[in-house]
């Protein structure tokens, strides 16, 4: 299987991110992908703020728009397609990953279990969490998904291991508090970190994180992504701090 994991750039207009997205997702095809894995709220970033008002307005239907503009990609370029939104579904607010299926069909989504994307107080009507970790099978193998926080939640890693995927997507949002890009904070601070948990999962792991643009008001990210197999290793990566696509033989 080759795999693309794309680190897009997210601006703060939906219309440029999804633009740019569905460019990126062309270029990956152009090379030979089968799967395109995108990052966490890839379309707007993870800016809420704890304010239904300014919140709700991130989240989208799915199935909608984005996701069918995506799905139509899948179709045309005949491949698999992970990326992580924001959902609104009434006036609930999740922040969910969907895998899109060869034939545009929304394969496996997942609604992130871990509360850690918005605040303590924010209202829980408001602000949901799913409760259900599936995994799906495909033409190149099984798929589960864990979002961000959910990779450091012992219980979540102990049901994805009693799940056992043959991959594991990882949609993520990462910043540092002082705002840096900086790789060498990374490499020191926080990479073996995710390497560790990654083998408590003990599924190969392809995980990308955003890169927010300087105007995205609130939002830091610093982009990267990586492979790390289910023994903890690296298999490959792309560094902080850039737009691009890591390109990967599974």
């Amino acid at each position: 299987m080759k795999a693309a994991l794309v680190v897009n750039r997210v601006l703060p207009a939906v219309d440029a991110n999804l633009a740019a997205i569905l460019n990126m997702v062309n270029e990956a095809a152009d090379e030979g992908a089968e799967l395109v894995v995108f990052p966490e709220a890839a379309v707007t970033g993870l800016v809420n703020n704890d304010n239904p008002v300014h919140d709700l307005p991130l989240g989208q239907t799915i199935p909608g728009p984005i996701t069918e503009a995506l799905a139509e990609l899948c179709r045309e370029r005949r491949l698999w397609l992970a990326i992580g939104l924001l959902e609104r579904e009434g006036g609930r607010l999740y922040d969910t990953a969907v895998l899109l299926t060869t034939d545009g069909e929304i394969g496996l989504k997942y609604r992130r279990i871990h509360p850690g994307w918005h605040g303590r107080r924010a209202d829980e009507s408001v602000y949901c969490r799913g409760t259900e970790l599936m995994k799906t099978r495909t033409a190149i193998g099984t798929f589960a998904f864990l979002i961000c926080g959910d990779l450091f939640d012992d219980g979540l890693v102990q049901r994805i291991r009693d799940l056992g995927p043959d991959w594991l997507l990882f949609p993520f949002a990462r910043a540092f508090d002082d705002g840096s890009h900086s790789q060498g904070r990374w490499d020191r601070e926080e990479k073996a970190q995710y390497q560790q948990r990654v083998k408590l999962v003990g599924v190969t792991t392809l995980m990308t994180n955003y890169l927010a643009d300087e105007r995205l008001d609130g939002d830091s990210s610093f982009g990267g992504a990586m492979v790390v197999s289910g023994d903890g290793f690296e298999i490959a990566s792309f560094p902080l701090g850039k737009e691009g696509v890591l390109f990967v033989d599974l």
